[in-house]
């Protein structure tokens, strides 16, 4: 393979199951080391496309490359060269931690003589050195997925496709499961990540956002929150609140309008609204606008603004 080979080129990837169209003509390329957050609501494809990606699906229409192999012509040849980790974490909870690792090498193919090293490093690179022997299904969530990763990882594939890994998990396990991602990325590993997590994606280094079957936007987070939120993220003190806040929400060119402590936080259109507008036209409402301040914006706020201009572009 050469070096500059894309570890995914996707062109106008799509699924339709009957009449409904699950991934829409989704297109992005991704270079190998990279970490790619791939993000949306439940329903919005996300799934459907990893599962392609891994051949376990078949596209309606587009194609899909791993590593330069076709996913449908060489599915076979592709399965070395990749690790998943599904939403359910596969794992045999009447087994011990040893065992599920030992039964992985061997679907794996992982030849004997480097088995045992194999498992030893990523019982270490995990931290589950001293759990070998537990029941799988006695583990917590957070030790379950550092085994899922573990498992996934064994083989020690160039590409690793990880779908909602931290979905039901608490906080520390999520920031710990990430260090190892980082861990992995660091050591050459490319990962896609799909993921409703939006501080989870402001560390890859591009993200996808999936809405009702199609790829919205994919780029870096700065890259979006440039292009889309230049300005659009703004912070209201008026009166009475509560009113402004519901006020804004029923507007055009409003994406989103929520309670920031004593802030109305508002996601707008840029080519819709200007300050001075918006304050005119709360002013015609009875609200008063007593300043309005551009902050800091979230991919949070970019989802939001994306999501809102996709609802729009349906109705």
């Amino acid at each position: 393979m050469a070096n500059d080979t894309p570890a995914l080129d996707v062109q106008g990837l799509t699924k339709r199951f009957d009449h409904f169209t699950a991934v829409d003509h989704v297109s992005f390329t991704v270079k190998p080391g990279e970490v790619i957050g791939y993000l949306g609501p439940n329903g919005s494809g996300k799934t459907t496309t990893i599962r392609m990606l891994c051949g376990l699906l078949t596209p309606s229409e587009g194609t899909a490359k791993i590593l330069g192999m076709d996913v449908v012509k060489e599915t076979e040849a592709i399965k070395p060269h990749i690790g998943y980790m599904s939403q359910k974490f596969s794992l045999y909870d009447e087994l011990t931690v040893l065992e599920n690792l030992q039964f992985y090498a061997g679907v794996y193919e992982i030849p004997r003589a480097t088995e045992q090293e194999r498992i030893q490093e990523v019982l270490h690179t995990a931290g589950l050195d001293g759990r070998s022997r537990s029941l799988t299904g006695s583990l917590s969530g957070g030790w379950r997925q550092r085994l899922a990763l573990g498992c996934a990882m064994l083989h020690r594939p160039p590409l690793l496709f990880l779908d909602e890994p931290t979905s039901g998990v608490d906080p520390v396990a999520r920031r710990e499961f990430w260090d190892l991602i980082y861990l992995f990325a660091s050591q050459g590993t490319t990962v896609f990540i799909t993921t409703h997590y939006m501080d989870e994606a402001e560390h890859c280094s591009r993200v996808g956002f999936m809405y009702r079957s199609k790829l919205l936007a994919f780029d870096s987070p700065r890259a979006l929150k440039t292009t889309y939120l230049s300005g659009a993220a703004w912070d209201l003190a008026a009166s009475p609140l509560l009113e402004t806040v519901e006020c804004l929400s029923g507007m055009e060119g409003v994406a989103q309008a929520s309670l920031h402590g004593d802030r109305a936080h508002v996601i707008i259109d840029p080519q819709r609204w200007t300050p001075q507008g918006l304050i005119e036209a709360l002013s015609e409402k009875k609200l008063s606008v007593q300043s309005i301040e551009t902050v800091e914006s979230t991919l949070e706020d970019v989802f939001t603004l994306l999501a809102h201009r996709g609802k729009e572009s349906y109705s």
